[in-house]
C-alpha cells in the first residue's frame, strides 16, 4: 500500500485524492492539501518508488492505476482525483480502468500521450551526490548546482533527499526510474475505454505539454473533458501559480 497523508475529517463532499509527478511526493502538495481540506477530506499519496512508499521493479501506468485504485478502495471510494504531469497519467489510467473509483478528475497539464524527452540528466545529477559528504541542505544545493542550473528544479529534488539517515539517501528509487523512463515520459499503446464523468484538463500557459492536436485524442478518451489554462505558469502549475491553481481546483471540484 501507498504511504498516504490525510488532512481534514470526512465530509459530505467526496474525499480529493492528489497524486503527484515524477520526483514528487506527497509533501510537495501539503499547503494545498492543508487549505483545500477547510472544506473536504484529503488524501495525498507517495507514489511507488518515491518518497516513503514501497520500491518495485515496475513502474508502468497500469501498476501506478492499481496502487491508487488499492488506495481508494481502502479510503472509501470514489474520490476526487487530482493528478500532476506523470501522476495525472497515473489519474488518467485509473479513470479509464476502474471509472466506478473517480468522481472527477483533474489533469494537470499532461496529455494521453508519448514525450519525446527523458528526465534521465536528473537522475544522473543526482547520482553524482556524494551524499556522505554533505551536511547540509545548502551544501547539497551548491553540489547540485555543478549539473543543474536552475534553483527551483534543484529545490524540488532535494525535497526528497533524506540527509538525517544513515547513511543519508535519496527517497526515490532512482535505478527504477532510469530504467523505466521510457514508460513514465510515454504511455501504453492501445489503450481503450471511456470516462463517462467530467474531466477538466488544466495547463500552464507557458508550457507546451498539452497541444492543440492532442485534443482529439483526450476526446476520445474523455468525452466529456474541458481545457483550461492558467496564466504566467508553466509545467508546475500549482507550484509557478499555487492560488489560481488551487482557486480552479475548488471551482472544479465543488
Amino acid at each position: 500500500m501507498l504511504n498516504i497523508l490525510r488532512n481534514g475529517p470526512p465530509t459530505d463532499l467526496p474525499t480529493v485524492l492528489i497524486v503527484h509527478g515524477l520526483f514528487g511526493s506527497a509533501r510537495n502538495w501539503g499547503a494545498i492539501a492543508k487549505r483545500i481540506s477547510d472544506s473536504r477530506r484529503v488524501v495525498s499519496v507517495d507514489m511507488r518508488n518515491h518518497g516513503d512508499s514501497p520500491w518495485h521493479d515496475s513502474h508502468g501506468y497500469d501498476d501506478l492505476a492499481h496502487d491508487l485504485a488499492q488506495v481508494i478502495t481502502a479510503e472509501g471510494a470514489p474520490m476526487d482525483v487530482l493528478g500532476h504531469s506523470m501522476g495525472g497519467k497515473a489519474a488518467m489510467m485509473l479513470a479509464l480502468m476502474q471509472p466506478d473509483l473517480v468522481n472527477r478528475l483533474l489533469v494537470a497539464d499532461i496529455a494521453p500521450v508519448a514525450y519525446g524527452h527523458s528526465q534521465t540528466h536528473l537522475i544522473e545529477a543526482m547520482r553524482k551526490l556524494d551524499l556522505t559528504a554533505l551536511k547540509t541542505r545548502a551544501d547539497a544545493d551548491a553540489a547540485l548546482g555543478t549539473d543543474i542550473a536552475d534553483s527551483g528544479v534543484r529545490a524540488f529534488l532535494l525535497q526528497s533527499l533524506d540527509l538525517r539517515a544513515s547513511p543519508p539517501r535519496w527517497r526515490l528509487n532512482l535505478d527504477v526510474l532510469e530504467r523505466e523512463m521510457g514508460r513514465i515520459t510515454g504511455w501504453p499503446p492501445g489503450v481503450t475505454g471511456s470516462f463517462p464523468r467530467p474531466a477538466l484538463f488544466l495547463s500552464g500557459a507557458n508550457s507546451d505539454y498539452v497541444l492543440p492536436e492532442h485534443r482529439n485524442i483526450i476526446k476520445a478518451l474523455f468525452p466529456d473533458a474541458k481545457f483550461a489554462k492558467l496564466p504566467d505558469a508553466g509545467h508546475w502549475l500549482h507550484a509557478e501559480a499555487p492560488r489560481p491553481f488551487e482557486a480552479t481546483m475548488r471551482m472544479w471540484f465543488d
